[in-house]
């Protein structure tokens, strides 16, 4: 056998090589992207913690009226921007995902670059975010706030 011969019987063809790592870096990154997806959905649009549906979050006197509260563990924010109106948002901030942090006055902030949410609809309120917080969806029922 000569050098060459040996050389390509021993060892895979570069294209071979390519395409192996090309699809194993895919299926890496598929992999990611669905963990991530799956940690941060609530069963509407983008929303939060869907696969934590009908957890109780809180009860309806825990979230202040124009105020509301972070979940950061279910990845929400609920807020209650008039009394009895319950809203829930994703707590991942849309220009850098920093998680948000304050609710205070019908605007939900986020600590990182100062961008600035409604706390009525989730919209853009105050940049660098240029688009607003996904809904999620919860379930109001008596006193007890439920992701759906």
């Amino acid at each position: 056998m000569t050098s060459e011969s040996l050389h390509s019987a021993q060892t895979p063809a570069r294209r071979t090589v390519v395409a192996a790592v090309g699809a194993a870096g895919l299926a890496a990154a598929l992999t990611a992207c669905g963990a991530d997806d799956k940690a941060s959905t609530a069963g509407s649009d983008n929303g939060a913690a869907g696969n934590a549906a009908g957890t109780e979050l809180a009860k309806t006197a825990d979230i202040p009226e124009g105020g509301g509260k972070v979940f950061a563990d279910k990845g929400v924010v609920v807020t209650q921007p008039k009394a009895g109106t319950y809203k829930a948002f994703s707590s991942k901030c849309t220009h850098a995902g920093c998680a948000v942090k304050g609710i205070a006055n019908g605007v939900i902030t986020c600590p990182c670059h100062g961008s600035e949410f409604s706390a009525t609809d989730g919209s853009v309120k105050k940049g660098p975010a240029t688009t607003g917080l996904a809904a999620a969806d919860i379930v109001v029922n008596g006193d007890s706030i439920k992701l759906a």
